[in-house]
């Protein structure tokens, strides 16, 4: 039977916002009116992102729920605060509905949505619903808070930093390649179920975020939501800089080096190419390493040092072996292009 006639545009609005629409003392009007209304936090910079994500584009059905969709769209935003060092604040939902999807879909999108925002304490304020004749579209926005001169950005990233990233990498891209039908053979139950939940439920490095500004031992950050090669390239163009990059030094799960030898891949292209890792990638000063080293276990996760910031004449490169290096190629996935 088609969800479509089951769906009633404000009826479902309001049944979202008495589920989800609870809202803090900083918000002054939530769900219900033609706009929220926000009170800021006094000697705070705004902060503002959105992410699009598409029906057979950034997820599927047959390799996700929909509680899975709302919780990776909510986490998507969440790290990119945490990439400014902010602390998330209201949550917007769009979303653009396809006949197959019925209410108890919705909801379960916005259980996850709410799953991942709930440990910060975010509030859901608004947004909009619209039919769809083309599959399931989800937008979300958030904004969070930082002090001025504690953000961190793209662009601040010195000759000499020592490059850092935290968590490992190459995770999500396996899961999902399990997801795929991927053989699983040589690979543990328990790898697969890890590799799959890192896909399904990344971690947002908010904490993380928070801890590098409070101590203001970052000079540059990015979140790995595109894949390590893609935004190395992101954060060195911003910041007018080169790198080179240690591939041993690489942080990879035991789960992902046992995927790797078990498919046959390299687990250092998995690292460069995987998207959706949502770890950080940051800049530090080397005076400011033995402080970050002295105080990291504060920070809620693990940081791994894997280069340093060259010149932009330097270009970027990859060491491979001794004394071997290569470019480093923007391998990680790119809308519109060729293989995209």
């Amino acid at each position: 039977m088609a969800a479509g006639p089951r769906l009633r545009e404000f009826q479902l609005i309001e049944h979202l916002r008495r589920r989800f629409g609870r809202t803090g003392p900083s918000v002054v009007l939530g769900i219900g009116d033609d706009t929220a209304i926000i009170k800021p936090p006094p000697g705070r910079h705004l902060l503002l992102t959105t992410d699009l994500l598409v029906e057979d584009i950034h997820f599927t059905l047959s390799t996700a729920t929909y509680e899975e969709i709302g919780y990776k769209a909510a986490v998507a935003n969440l790290s990119d605060i945490a990439a400014m060092g902010g602390t998330p604040h209201a949550l917007a939902v769009s979303i653009a509905i396809p006949r197959s999807v019925n209410e108890a879909d919705v909801t379960r999108l916005y259980r996850g949505l709410m799953a991942a925002c709930h440990p910060y304490g975010v509030s859901l304020v608004g947004g909009d619903t619209s039919a769809s004749r083309h599959g399931l579209f989800l937008s979300v926005t958030l904004t969070g808070y930082v002090a001025p001169k504690r953000v961190l950005r793209r662009d601040g990233a010195c000759i000499g930093d020592i490059v850092y990233v935290t968590g490992t990498l190459g995770d999500s891209l396996a899961g999902l390649q399990l997801l795929q039908k991927r053989p699983r053979n040589g690979i543990s139950r328990r790898d697969i179920r890890y590799l799959i939940a890192r896909h399904r439920r990344p971690t947002p490095r908010v904490q993380a975020g928070q801890f590098l500004v409070a101590r203001g031992l970052a000079t540059a950050a990015i979140d790995v939501s595109d894949g390590l090669s893609g935004d190395l390239v992101h954060l060195c163009e911003q910041s007018a800089v080169g790198v080179h990059i240690d591939a041993s030094a690489l942080p990879l799960s035991r789960a992902c080096r046992a995927y790797a030898v078990a498919t046959r891949t390299n687990p250092i292209q998995l690292a460069l190419r995987g998207g959706e890792d949502y770890e950080l990638l940051f800049t530090v000063p080397a005076t400011r390493r033995d402080a970050l080293e002295r105080l990291r276990r504060q920070a809620g996760c693990r940081f791994t040092p894997i280069g340093v910031i060259r010149s932009k004449r330097f270009g970027m490169t990859l060491a491979i072996g001794r004394g071997d290096a290569t470019p480093i190629r923007n391998t990680s996935y790119q809308h519109f292009s060729a293989n995209g």
